[in-house]
């Protein structure tokens, strides 16, 4: 199993999961070149992706995703509800609905050599999700723009081997900087984002002893840094079971721009 962040952050995300046999994208939250130049970086192709699996409708996580899908012609996976939310973005252009794949929160459904199931998130969209995915005995989770977690989640996420999890805000910086009150409200709701230490809180009880790699994503530029959402989140981890130094779980945070530094099970 391998997972791969190509952009991740508040101006748009795009991850990679796959294994040597199938290639998915989870949102295309950026342009149709930043994924085609992102993939070839990572020694692939875009005619190798098979599937795009959305989390939801929000133009950071689907701004890219009508001229991908109309130059590549790849199945767009979402829930019925997130499906028609993007059917109905102007900004996308024409989209070919043939492609939509409409799946359930809790159902599994298989992509090749690839078990996925969704799982529902706290957010503020049509009908949001994160994802898993599953593999010869391997798994990997995938969990952003979530307001706050639950045992609901925890469950879904459990026995990872790979975890890639959102670590939006640092809660200091959001509440003294420039945002309005209604959005600050927003984002540190139960259906906005989560801060880095709650995103440390939900990593510390997803940890087991096989964990190859964790990465922390969709930071915000305006009230997080990266070196402070791994500092913030390291300390949290620090009392635990499974290993006594947090560079044993491989942990780093997802770059903005560009992809990061491919995470496997090898």
């Amino acid at each position: 199993m391998r997972l791969c962040s190509l952009s991740s952050g508040s101006s748009g995300n795009c991850i990679y999961v796959g294994t040597e046999q199938t290639h998915l994208l989870v949102d295309t939250g950026v342009s149709k070149k930043r994924i085609v130049d992102e993939l070839h970086a990572i020694d692939l192709a875009p005619e190798d992706i098979e599937g795009i699996l959305v989390t939801h409708e929000h133009s950071d996580h689907i701004q890219g995703l009508g001229v991908f899908t109309r130059k590549y012609c790849v199945p767009i996976y979402g829930t019925k509800a997130t499906l028609e939310a993007i059917a109905a973005t102007p900004s996308l252009g024409q989209l070919d609905t043939g492609l939509f794949v409409e799946i359930q929160p809790d159902v599994p459904f298989e992509i090749h050599d690839m078990r996925i199931e969704a799982a529902s998130t706290w957010h503020d969209a049509a009908d949001p999700v994160c994802y898993q995915f599953y593999s010869k005995g391997q798994k990997a989770g995938i969990c952003t723009d979530l307001g706050d977690y639950d045992d609901y989640l925890v469950h879904k996420l459990a026995d990872s081997d790979l975890l890639f999890i959102e670590s939006n805000h640092d809660v200091n910086m959001l509440l003294v900087g420039p945002y309005t009150y209604f959005l600050k409200q927003r984002i540190l709701g139960d259906h906005g984002h989560l801060s880095n230490e709650r995103s440390g809180q939900f990593i510390k009880e997803l940890l087991n002893d096989h964990i190859k790699g964790i990465m922390l994503g969709h930071l915000s530029k305006e009230n997080n840094m990266a070196e402070l959402a791994y500092a913030t989140v390291a300390q949290i981890l620090q009392d635990n079971p499974f290993a006594k130094d947090v560079r044993e779980f491989h942990l780093q945070v997802a770059n903005r721009y560009t992809h990061s530094q491919l995470l496997t099970t090898d």
